[in-house]
């Protein structure tokens, strides 16, 4: 017997849960092609938009992905672990690693698009730094690809009197990255502060980090603090919010 909830439940919604069971009890594998429109169509007996709303929600929830000319199919993507304390750790850019390594595992991150310039900084990165705006910054930035797929794009800003000249305003900075470099001008950071917010992307972001319709960005902004309390640096990081888990592990 049908639930009076049920009933009142989308004709869209319930397809969308039928597939994502079917999906949860191995029916469909990672990589496998789901139903079509005209396949649900026919089974449900619906009209085409229930059935483009029903893959639609798979879809926004990062557990499909279509494929132009092809169909939609679940997605294969494994997502990434962001341990947001322990990667932030001395011990892990001190000895010369990527914190960036720690999210990856055993699996390749890479930088596919670099980009390193002296800017003017605007209102909300002056703040930051605390600088007065118009204040002369190195803006790093970078995106992130994963097994072919792109996952964060990130602008690194740190004031131009503290890195300039130094290898931070290079593309390569060499073993432990940026915060081994602060650490060797005198500016090692002590303490990390990051804001998180989930949120729907620009049109530009979508297109860079190739997200599908409806995909929510994890953007999180971070701030390093030296000794004394200085800003060195303002990090906006724009994640695409399918591809991570955030993990916080802490002692009480």
């Amino acid at each position: 017997m049908t639930s009076q909830g049920s009933t009142r439940q989308p004709k869209y919604q319930r397809i969308a849960d039928a597939l994502r069971t079917a999906i949860q009890t191995g029916e469909y594998g990672p990589g496998d092609r789901l139903p079509g429109e005209n396949d649900l169509m026919a089974t449900y007996e619906v009209a085409r938009m229930t059935a483009r709303q029903a893959l639609g929600v798979l879809q926004n929830e990062g557990i499909a992905e279509a494929r132009k000319g092809a169909g939609v199919f679940v997605r294969a993507f494994k997502p990434l672990r962001r341990r947001g304390i322990q990667r932030l750790a001395h011990e892990q850019w001190g000895s010369g690693r990527s914190i960036w390594t720690d999210d990856a595992g055993d699996r390749e991150l890479v930088v596919d698009q670099i980009e390193v310039r002296e800017v003017e900084a605007d209102g909300g990165i002056s703040t930051a730094l605390g600088l007065p705006p118009g204040a002369q910054v190195w803006a790093r930035s970078r995106r992130f690809v994963l097994d072919g797929k792109p996952v964060l794009f990130a602008t690194s800003y740190l004031p131009s009197d503290v890195v300039g000249d130094s290898a931070i305003t290079q593309s390569d900075t060499g073993p432990g990255g940026t915060y081994a470099r602060l650490a060797e001008l005198g500016h090692r950071p002590v303490h990390f502060r990051e804001e998180i917010r989930s949120r729907m992307p620009s049109a530009d972001e979508a297109e860079r980090l190739a997200l599908s319709m409806g995909t929510p960005v994890i953007q999180i902004v971070r701030t390093a603090f030296a000794e004394g309390g200085r800003v060195v640096e303002a990090n906006e990081m724009t994640l695409d919010s399918a591809s991570y888990v955030l993990e916080y592990d802490f002692d009480a």
